[in-house]
């Protein structure tokens, strides 16, 4: 299928490993330009070079923390006008709800609620005035069903889930497009960690706990970056204008609900 979307211009934040590569990845084999973002200069070249090599496509890079104001001005700058935006940024560390203070909650808000509302307050507006434009927020499986552990991230991001919900609604008819991409579990260094925690925990090996977690996930395995990032690159494309404000689950069948 042709997603219709060659020759455009894509912001990518987090996207030298992991997701954010899989949907930079992704979005340049269907001919669309990258700026690409990492707090990581020497991966972020690496991957940005093998992009280049692979799909012939413009790769800008910037090395910043987006989640800082310093850092997404940097990005902003750098990337001028662009057609595509695909928030990502690493989640806040576990933890139980004994262990958080304000400042705690300030910081994992900033990271993964403002450090997005306020891309998209910057590149929505110039997107409504060309009359396109697609974002893609990659927020987390946690959205759909809260991770005890995880309450920094669930809090933070069922309030980007909750401005994109009203938002979206508002600028659907200028042509500009926004929707949630949500994670389960994939084969990224992100799983390989908490595998890693959780066989130290259980005095398991890792392998023994990622075929545990496996178990648990009725496709019985991980995801891969790569249908990931097709599953991003869709969302991005000219075929999904008729979607709006959605919270599409990517996790093989983990969370089970009816809606």
């Amino acid at each position: 299928m042709d997603l219709g979307i060659a020759g455009k211009r894509a912001l990518v934040c987090a996207s030298s490993k992991g997701l954010g590569r899989g949907c930079a990845e992704a979005l340049a084999a269907e001919g669309v330009h990258l700026v690409m973002n990492a707090r990581g200069a020497d991966s972020l070249e690496d991957t940005a070079a093998a992009i280049r090599a692979r799909h012939g496509v413009e790769v800008v890079t910037v090395a910043a923390d987006i989640t800082t104001e310093e850092g997404r001005a940097k990005v902003l700058d750098a990337a001028g006008e662009v057609d595509i935006l695909v928030n990502n940024a690493g989640g806040p560390p576990p933890g139980m709800w004994t262990d958080w203070e304000r400042d705690d909650f300030i910081k994992a808000l900033d990271a993964n609620m403002l450090t997005p509302i306020a891309l998209m307050k910057t590149l929505v507006p110039g997107m409504i005035a060309r009359g396109w434009g697609r974002v893609v927020n990659i927020t987390s499986v946690s959205v759909k069903s809260p991770v005890a552990v995880l309450g920094l991230s669930n809090s933070a991001r069922a309030g980007l889930t909750g401005y994109v919900a009203g938002t979206s609604r508002q600028v659907a008819g200028q042509g500009v497009i926004i929707n949630n991409l949500l994670p389960g579990i994939h084969d990224t260094d992100r799983a390989t960690a908490l595998d890693g925690g959780a066989a130290k925990a259980a005095g398991i090996t890792p392998q023994q706990a990622r075929t545990n977690r496996e178990g648990t996930i009725p496709a019985g395995r991980y995801g891969t970056a790569e249908e990931f990032g097709a599953t991003c690159a869709f969302m991005c494309s000219q075929h999904a204008g008729f979607m709006v404000g959605q919270n599409i689950l990517l996790d093989g069948g983990a969370v089970n609900a009816t809606l």
